[in-house]
């Protein structure tokens, strides 16, 4: 029977201090402010900011706050206040920003995808093994708390035997071909788009939660949009369509707006996902349903403070997200009572938790000449719950993608292989 019960010490007692360690965060687009607004809401001093010229980077630091505008990687990694750096750039430039940072000895947190293809992401695995770095892809979707507790139930067995996964991943903030922003092309984000940008977040989370890894895939993709009109001047992110005033340039597009793939996984279950960018009314929906022999599992994203459990000989469950009531590793990424929503900025500042705790606990362990916190397996949700996604998860995301990939150009099945072709 699962146990309900609170943890014992509160989510701050269980995680270290972290007022002392700064980060340096490069990208001033959507996402990068997130980042420094995670930062902050755990402790870590963000020294400062680095976008993609001088003008960027400065009006980013007078917008955020911040005491520093960088211009350029060089300056961060010179700076003797910053203990990590966050990048949060175009895709294109992860892997040569990654190698600078790591070869500084900074510790690197990425947003996905890690890099261009799986020859760039396995030589940064390697490299960051060498230089014994911490070295995270942000995965965040994993921390939602009730994600946690999907996975804590399917560990503990209260699910019983896997039998399938379906779900989706829907957006439509590229629904009109008026809607244009860089990762539409694929020399700047990449051959795949849809399932690169939102579809890896949702393959890394049933991974992560199902504790099975995806061994084979049939993908079928379709561009919606094979024409989109570009604004000559300068879009960003979610920012809707272009004004009517607007001048246009029309730009081919062989990205994908819409995929659907077929999965099967290591214990023999099989899976279904879609997902797409072009879903008018979905603002940003991860959806799964988890199918075992005892019971079922829904969560959605747009609802993250519910968890469904279905039933057979039962009624079926809605789970609110409390920490009193959820499992141990649950609870620790639940940082208020329920009723007290949580979201997709919660989500960043677990997985920061996370990161710089394992930051903490390597220094620790040059200092001490045991092991013991790095082999803590206790039940309590302090360590365990906040395994970051590594640098080697984000290779398997991009091996994943080229089988995807693969897969819609030959119309087959394609094995998932653990290292590049």
């Amino acid at each position: 029977m699962l146990q309900l019960k609170a943890s014992k010490q509160s989510l701050d007692e269980r995680i270290p201090r972290m007022n002392h360690l700064s980060a340096a965060v490069v990208g001033t687009g959507f996402i990068g402010p997130v980042h420094v607004e995670g930062l902050r809401r755990i402790g870590v001093h963000v020294t400062g900011i680095l976008g993609s010229g001088v003008d960027k980077s400065e009006q980013a630091a007078r917008h955020l706050g911040l005491p520093r505008a960088y211009r350029n990687l060089d300056e961060i990694l010179k700076d003797p206040q910053v203990d990590a750096v966050h990048l949060t750039s175009p895709n294109r430039f992860h892997f040569e920003q990654a190698i600078k940072t790591i070869e500084a000895g900074k510790h690197v947190l990425c947003e996905k995808p890690l890099a261009m293809n799986s020859s760039e992401s396995a030589q940064l695995v390697r490299l960051a093994e060498s230089a014994g770095v911490e070295a995270a892809v942000n995965y965040n979707l994993r921390y939602y708390p009730l994600s946690i507790e999907s996975r804590e139930r399917i560990r503990r067995g209260e699910l019983g035997t896997l039998f399938h996964v379906t779900g989706s991943y829907a957006q439509d903030w590229l629904f009109y071909p008026t809607d244009y922003n860089w990762r539409v092309d694929e020399k700047l984000g990449g051959e795949l788009r849809a399932i690169a940008d939102i579809g890896t977040h949702w393959l890394d989370l049933i991974q992560s939660i199902s504790g099975q890894k995806i061994h084979s895939v049939f993908a079928d993709l379709s561009t919606v949009h094979p024409h989109r009109y570009r604004s000559t001047g300068n879009t960003e992110t979610f920012t809707g369509d272009l004004g009517a005033n607007d001048a246009r340039q029309e730009v081919q597009v062989n990205t994908e707006d819409f995929g659907s793939v077929l999965l099967r996984f290591d214990n023999g279950a099989k899976g279904v996902m879609w997902v797409s960018q072009v879903d008018a009314g979905r603002k940003n929906c991860l959806n799964y349903e988890i199918a075992g022999s005892k019971h079922s599992l829904h969560w959605n994203s747009e609802t993250p403070n519910v968890l469904n459990i279905g039933h057979r000989s039962s009624a079926n469950q809605a789970m609110i997200r409390d920490p009193s009531l959820m499992t141990p590793r649950a609870s620790v990424a639940a940082s208020y009572p329920g009723g007290h929503n949580e979201g997709f900025g919660d989500s960043f500042k677990q997985l920061f938790k996370s990161f710089y705790s394992a930051i903490e606990r390597r220094a620790n362990l040059a200092k001490s000449t045991t092991a013991s916190i790095a082999n803590d397996t206790s039940d309590d949700g302090s360590l365990e719950a906040f395994d970051y996604p590594s640098f080697a998860d984000g290779h398997r995301e991009i091996l994943l993608c080229e089988s995807i990939l693969k897969s819609h150009q030959t119309e087959t099945w394609v094995e998932v292989k653990e290292s590049p072709s």
